[in-house]
């Protein structure tokens, strides 16, 4: 099982090596005039204040008061009170055109991903047009679980809404921000998700609207503290830590080579302690 762990780790650092760079996705700081989650000079000015900033480690406002797809009455805290990770998104369910495609994206990746949503980890929407209503998130949350094939996964998707007021105290402080454009009549926003901590912390960060499988599965084990993903997975974060100048899992090369270095030794001590047994065993038999 090491051997095979040791080359997961080879053949992921070698994908992740040649994958395409957040800043390169659709809806990235970087791309469209964005560089590292802050605007840049040359953009619209109607626009120039839409971010999506990484305050890792910081704490959700868990008493935000929304209201889920069914109408009914909840509190952010709801869905951190399970002792399990939170994939969180902001979006808009009657967006044309980012937010679609981030639901799509978190549902491509999770097809791979060998966790299940509303078992060991869920998956919250926020929408920030305080115009929507719960008939809204019903609508759109069977819409794409049917969609997906995945109508069994319902109880692990939650799309609230909510106020103005209660939005922005989640999406503040996620570092999250959006602006009205009259001329198109749609929200100006950057796409991209969060994972965040069983407890309400922002732990990783994932800009553009596809997700790599292999970073949201180690960042949900990562994100976990503990309570998710095998020994394998905990290996992988060995192997690969997060680095949020790319909103990636880069490969720690030097902690590949230690892992190499010490399955190798271990190898060949066991190699050495199968060859003495079987010669003790031959000398046990001649004098028998």
């Amino acid at each position: 099982m090491w051997r095979v762990v040791f080359m997961i780790c080879i053949l992921h650092s070698a994908f992740s090596s040649g994958s395409v760079s957040a800043q390169q996705q659709p809806g990235m700081p970087g791309s469209m005039g964005f560089t590292g989650g802050v605007v840049a000079s040359n953009v619209p000015p109607k626009i120039e204040h839409v971010t999506f900033s990484q305050r890792l480690g910081e704490q959700l406002p868990l008493d935000a008061r929304l209201t889920d797809e069914t109408g009914r009455q909840v509190e952010l805290g709801e869905y951190f009170k399970k002792d399990k990770p939170v994939v969180l998104a902001f979006v808009y369910y009657q967006c044309p055109m980012l937010c679609p495609l981030v639901m799509n994206g978190i549902s491509s990746a999770l097809k791979v991903v060998p966790f299940t949503a509303g078992k060991d980890f869920d998956v919250v929407l926020v929408s920030f047009d305080s115009r929507e209503t719960h008939e809204t998130a019903n609508a759109k949350k069977r819409a794409h679980l049917l969609h997906w094939a995945v109508p069994e996964t319902a109880d692990g998707w939650h799309l609230l809404t909510g106020t103005d007021e209660q939005i922005k105290r989640v999406t503040s402080a996620a570092g999250f921000t959006y602006e009205w454009d009259e001329e198109t009549q749609q929200f100006a926003h950057v796409s991209g998700i969060l994972v965040v901590t069983p407890d309400g912390r922002l732990s990783r960060y994932f800009y553009g609207v596809e997700f790599s499988p292999k970073d949201l599965r180690l960042a949900l084990v990562d994100s976990g503290q503990g309570r998710l993903g095998s020994v394998v997975d905990e290996l992988l974060l060995y192997c690969f830590h997060y680095d949020p100048s790319s909103g990636r899992y880069g490969a720690v090369f030097m902690n590949i080579l230690r892992l190499g270095a010490v399955l190798t030794v271990g190898l060949i001590v066991g190699f050495v302690v199968l060859m003495r047994l079987r010669e003790s065993r031959r000398v046990a038999e001649r004098h028998a």
